[in-house]
């Protein structure tokens, strides 16, 4: 237990790094330009994109309490910047665990497919098909099981696809940048 507590405690300080918080901007800027040119609706209530990559690059790099904190603030920018609907604060709350799980399981570890892949299984099946669909029938009175079979299928199939394409790119950033990207962390 004590692990998981310096490595939240670690995660937190990155907060306090003004390299770190660069970073995190520009990371901000291509999860804004993503989703505008790399995101596909596929009827009024699933979407597939790659705008959450610069999130998990921020949560890999910098641990849940940074990525919560950097998911929380990218769900509200990009609202901002492409409003979709009315802001329902479901969804940014969603976009905060989103960061705190993927960083608790891959933060200061070794990338592993497994390990990705069991981070997509819990963030697909809790976060997109539970709670963004609870969200849904909230804001536009559906009933949830009209909306599961879709939801379910999406992230069923996409669950592989994203952790493939993630594994890939996380795998090649940090062959090419993981040296430079962890020195923001020295003062």
């Amino acid at each position: 237990m004590s692990d998981l507590k310096q490595r939240y405690l670690s995660s937190a300080s990155a907060l306090k790094n003004l390299r770190i918080l660069a970073f995190c901007g520009f990371m901000g800027a291509l999860s804004v330009i993503l989703k505008f040119v790399a995101t596909i609706s596929i009827g009024p209530y699933v979407r597939i994109g790659v705008s959450e990559i610069p999130n998990l690059i921020v949560d890999f790099y910098f641990g849940p309490v940074t990525g919560a904190v950097f998911g929380g603030a990218m769900d509200i920018v990009k609202y901002l910047v492409k409003p979709e609907g009315a802001y329902f604060p479901g969804f940014t709350l969603t976009a905060v665990l989103g960061g705190l799980i993927f960083g608790t399981l891959l933060y200061k570890r070794k990338l592993s497919i497994p390990r990705l892949f069991a981070a997509e299984l819990i963030v697909k099946a809790f976060l997109n098909v539970g709670l963004n669909s609870l969200w849904l029938r909230i804001l536009y009175q559906k009933a949830i099981l009209a909306l599961l079979p879709s939801r379910i299928l999406s992230n069923g199939v996409m669950l592989f696809v994203d952790t493939a394409i993630v594994w890939v790119i996380l795998y090649a950033v940090d062959r090419r940048l993981g040296k430079t990207i962890r020195s923001l962390t020295k003062s």
